[in-house]
């Protein structure tokens, strides 16, 4: 079964808060909402700007307020970048205080991702080092029995060889992927083929639609977005999308997919019907 709902990103380019994004997903009916996650105060957010939670706030309380909407956590977006040495640093700490924050809230995963090369790492040192930090992680994921997921962003998670190695070294229960059809068509792949040599760690998605303007202009040039610009169905990437639920249906896949575009009304509501059409 596959559970439809959104990521409250949605609303930070239209300088919202969650609070925007869970009474739009209650508007129509969706089932689940992922959060990004703020590691300390940032005062755009408090002021209500800004659609991310802070790991300082009441987790309980968030809590209380989706299930007031009937709203499910699906996943938390923990996704400082954690493949390099800033990543043993900054971004393990950024993940198991997450993962510490998932329990609390009732949600089952927490989604990380590279960004930008480490230039001064051959990609064999990267491995080697984002396997290091990933242990850590693991250990608070086994712990506090939340899934870590790796999403396709930057230049590691877009390459499938790298992933299938990072993800086969460990064959955990509690590491897995996060698909994104958005980056890994941006990324130069086929959303499907990426998915398909994946698909036994895929344990939540990313519906990303990409603008016929975007794609020309980054395709093979970037490795991940942050939204769609348009709604899903309505960009050059919607019969990927399409092939990727169809697929993810054969195989009888189950887990909650998050809607990935501008939050406005009209995007919303176009994207949720045309999904539900597909799902």
């Amino acid at each position: 079964m596959i559970g439809l709902g959104m990521h409250t990103d949605n609303w930070r380019t239209l300088s919202a808060g969650y609070m925007d994004a869970l009474d739009s997903a209650a508007k129509y009916n969706l089932e689940h909402v992922e959060f990004g996650i703020i590691d300390g105060q940032y005062f755009i957010q408090a002021m209500g700007y800004e659609p991310s939670l802070s790991l300082k706030e009441n987790p309980i309380q968030i809590r209380r307020l989706c299930e007031a909407r009937n709203l499910r956590i699906s996943q938390i977006d923990a996704s400082y970048p954690i493949m390099g040495f800033d990543g043993a640093v900054f971004g393990v700490q950024y993940v198991t205080q997450s993962i510490r924050f998932a329990k609390e809230l009732g949600c089952p995963l927490v989604d990380t991702t590279d960004s930008g090369k480490e230039f001064d790492m051959p990609k064999d040192e990267v491995l080697k080092q984002a396997i290091k930090n990933y242990t850590e992680c693991l250990k608070w994921a086994e712990d506090y029995k939340i899934k870590i997921n790796v999403e396709p962003h930057g230049p590691y998670t877009g390459d499938i060889e790298f992933m299938q190695k990072l993800l086969g070294h460990f064959e955990s229960e509690y590491l897995g992927l996060n698909m994104d059809t958005g980056n890994t068509f941006i990324q130069g792949h086929d959303p499907l083929e990426y998915l398909k040599s994946l698909r036994k760690y895929c344990s939540h998605s990313h519906i990303k639609d990409v603008s016929p303007s975007l794609a020309a202009a980054l395709r093979g040039e970037s490795t991940g977005i942050g939204v769609s610009e348009v709604a899903i169905g309505e960009g050059v990437n919607a019969e990927n999308i399409k092939r990727c639920i169809d697929y993810l249906k054969e195989t009888n896949w189950s887990g909650d997919i998050s809607i990935e575009c501008s939050g406005t009304d009209d995007k919303i509501a176009s994207s949720v019907k045309w999904l539900r059409s597909i799902i």
